[in-house]
């Protein structure tokens, strides 16, 4: 049945909405990757759960239970409203792709590599823009690193906009149906750095790949390890544009943010950095300097 119809959209001419249909299947198979990837996601934080349960510093039941929550709240946002707010530019923006790709492990691993580019800097300007890291602190703000903080993501992530990133891919010409699985496996592959059970791995892996000790130091408030370390699978990036940090054992991280925010109900969770954000919006000042906020650091502070 599936071959017939995108045999018949092909042959009718109906490019565009081969494209469409294309674009929902991408949430499709995003999906079945992570619900495969979720019983492994439990199993693992049960196994890291009986090695580190007697210290709190490191798990509290409570806290993984709601960041599993997040969690889950994320996914029910992006089934939703994915499909109408993000999949409609990938249509529009793959209908003028540059180059006719298809699948072959050429085009896969560029694909995978080409993610995984635009993650870091999607990670990065989390981090930097105010507007983007609204959505994003809900991920930083456990003062614990273990594998459910993994699971600790923002529900408002799809409203945010962070997907944009992305699109130049589907502009080149890789089927946002590739780019949609590449992006689901690049956070399967996230979900196990967070731990503090794994030290340094081999030099060439801590080289090449994103690892546990790289990612403890992007989630640790220490002036020193602030806003780096932003790669997803790999650390190249930040070796090539200047973000890459080593963990030192001298100086071990202190997760959390710098403000932190005690609170165990999720809307405010999700939507506290909102809140501040628009009240420092709202404070009198030149039309410019206001919306200076939506894209300066966080920390930026108006003179006026």
């Amino acid at each position: 049945m599936y071959e017939l119809m995108t045999t018949t959209i092909r042959e009718s001419g109906l490019e565009g909405l081969w494209t469409w249909l294309s674009t929902w299947l991408a949430l499709d198979a995003r999906q079945l990757i992570f619900m495969v990837a979720t019983p492994v996601f439990i199993g693992v934080t049960l196994w890291e759960y009986r090695r580190i349960r007697h210290d709190k510093r490191l798990m509290d039941v409570g806290e993984a239970f709601r960041n599993f929550g997040l969690g889950a709240g994320y996914q029910v946002t992006e089934l939703l409203f994915a499909g109408i707010i993000a999949f409609p530019a990938y249509a529009l923006v793959y209908h003028f792709r540059l180059l006719d790709l298809e699948l072959n492990w050429l085009t896969a691993v560029l694909v995978l590599i080409g993610v995984d580019l635009c993650f870091y800097w999607m990670h990065r300007c989390s981090h930097r823009m105010r507007w983007f890291w609204a959505a994003h602190v809900v991920h930083h703000s456990s003062e614990r690193m273990n594998f459910s903080t993994a699971m600790r993501q923002n529900a408002t992530n799809i409203f945010n906009g962070n997907w944009i990133f992305y699109l130049p891919l589907a502009l080149i010409g890789f089927n946002p149906v590739w780019i949609g699985v590449a992006y689901a496996l690049s956070l399967v592959y996230q979900f196990f750095i967070h731990t503090t059970l794994v030290g340094r791995l081999h030099p060439w892996l801590e080289m090449v790949f994103n690892t546990p000790s790289h990612h403890r130091v992007h989630h640790g408030r220490n002036p020193q390890y602030i806003d780096q370390n932003y790669g997803g699978v790999l650390i190249v990036w930040d070796r090539l544009f200047g973000t890459f940090v080593p963990e030192d054992s001298a100086n071990p991280p202190e997760y959390g943010i710098t403000r932190q925010v005690y609170s165990n109900n999720p809307i405010r969770l999700w939507t506290h950095e909102y809140v501040d954000l628009f009240r420092d919006m709202r404070r009198p000042g030149k039309l410019i300097s206001r919306l200076k906020h939506l894209w300066m650091p966080p920390d930026w502070e108006r003179s006026d």
